[in-house]
This record gives structure tokens, sequence and C-alpha cells, in this order.
């Protein structure tokens, strides 16, 4: 179903960065940010939330805080890890004082903590059981989900007192099959991982293969026991107004590339 940024009392957020969100999370409070509404410039236009790119780092702030005052916190509690494409999830109940962890999901019960995952064509992933008051949200690219963070996720859910029947999960903004082409020793990988997962290609030019990554991770999340999902139907690689890609900005020769936000909050 075509998802549209809706009104700040629809989504139970401000409406300004514009946001896309999801109908399976509509008791939660979340956005799925984009490029819009922030004051980078360049390749980086206009909402960069990547501290690890080379933005500008004030600018870079700037739009964190923008997002932040979206969801009515201060900046220091959008928070995020330091993520590696690994299956790791970890549980967080306050602001990072120190190095954030190394992982790609998180999982807490803590109001006004947002919880954020940065991505540029990877899968975002806001995951919520609003009746035991638990929320995540995951980084899947290919590795991440094929390692297993999807499942990872869930689990960590379950242990803080959620069901897998209860949680809804939004699968964000990331490339589609007809913007990700790849080779056969990509196809290679997951074969050898199970060969069902061929379902998952389709032919194009030559020896290439175009990929549904939307579709690996919604059947992942089926296979965790979650089984209300809603997928997003916007392509990072496609929509070079709304969302930062990586691949876009590689083919493009760019050198860099803004990250789009996903966050989600108990409140």
């Amino acid at each position: 179903m075509p998802v549209e940024p809706k009104s700040a009392a629809t989504g139970g957020i401000l409406s300004a960065p514009p946001s896309s969100r999801a109908g399976v999370l509509a008791g939660v409070k979340h956005g799925f940010f984009g490029r819009e509404g922030g004051v980078s410039s360049g390749t980086y236009a206009s909402l960069n939330a990547g501290t690890g790119s080379n933005d500008d780092p004030a600018n870079v702030l700037e739009n964190r805080r923008r997002i932040a005052e979206a969801f009515g916190i201060e900046r220091d509690h959008l928070t995020g890890v330091h993520q590696v494409h690994s299956p790791t999830a970890v549980f967080i109940d306050a602001p990072w004082t120190g190095e954030r962890p190394r992982a790609d999901a998180l999982v807490t019960t803590t109001p006004n903590l947002a919880i954020s995952i940065l991505t540029a064509d990877c899968t975002p992933i806001l995951f919520a059981d609003t009746h035991a008051k638990v929320i995540g949200a995951a980084h899947a690219g290919w590795r991440g989900a094929l390692g297993g963070v999807i499942e990872n996720t869930v689990r960590l859910m379950k242990e803080q007192g959620a069901e897998r029947g209860r949680i809804t999960a939004a699968i964000g903004p990331c490339i589609h099959q007809s913007s990700y082409e790849v080779g056969p020793e990509f196809e290679a990988e997951f074969a050898s991982a199970d060969p069902s997962f061929a379902r998952f290609f389709v032919p194009g030019a030559g020896d290439r293969l175009h990929f549904d990554l939307p579709g690996f991770c919604a059947s992942r999340l089926e296979a965790a026991g979650v089984t209300q999902i809603e997928t997003m139907p916007l392509d990072t690689y496609a929509e070079s107004k709304r969302l930062h890609s990586h691949r876009r900005s590689v083919h493009e020769k760019a050198g860099d590339y803004g990250r789009n936000c996903s966050v989600i909050m108990l409140g």
C-alpha cells in the first residue's frame, strides 16, 4: 500500500522534518526520515543524520536535533548503535554515556528514549509490541538479514516481555528489487545458506540478477513468528529527491552519501 507522510496528529510526532509512517505502527511514535527538512547541502542535502559521513558535523548535529525535536526530546535521547552489518541486537534503557556498542539493532522498554537506525539502501525495520510496551529497530542489510539480525531482535524483544504474535513490524525505505542488481557470487552465498532463497532473485542482463531485499526481510520476519508486517513501497535508489542512496551515490561518483534515519519511541 502506498505510504505518504502523515499529519502530526496521525503519527504522534511533530510534522517537521517530513517523515513517512506505517499503519502497522499507528499505536507508537515513529518516523522514517529521508532527505527533506535539514540544513546539509550538496550530496548530503538536506537531512543527513549520518555522523559517519563526511558532512559538516555541525550540520549533522542540527539535523539530528530536528529529528529529536519532532519527538519532543533532547538530541541525546535520539540513540543509535555503531552499525557494522552484524546480527547483534542490544538492549538499551538510557542514552549511551560512552562509546556506542557495535551492533545493528536496539530494543528498549524505556519511554521517551528514541531508538534509531541509519540506512542508505539497507533495510530499516521498526518493531513494536504496544501491549507489552517493547519496541525495536534493526538495520538489515543483506549480510545482517542473512546472518540473523531480524531473528535476534525479535528474540530480545521476547526476553523483555513481547510476544511474537503481537509484534508488528514495518519494513522502511530501502533498495527494491528493480534497482538491486547483483552478481552470481551474491546469489551463491544465499543458496549456500538455503537453496530456497533462490526465489528472491530474478534474472537481469547477462549474468546479472536482481535481489528482493525487502521480500527477503519479510520472509525472515515471518520465520521469526511476526505476521503483522508492512513493507513500504519506497525505493531509496529510485527516490532521488526524497531519500539518500549509497548505490546511487556510487553510480553518480558523488564520493560520499547521506543517511536516512528511522526512529521509534515509546511515549
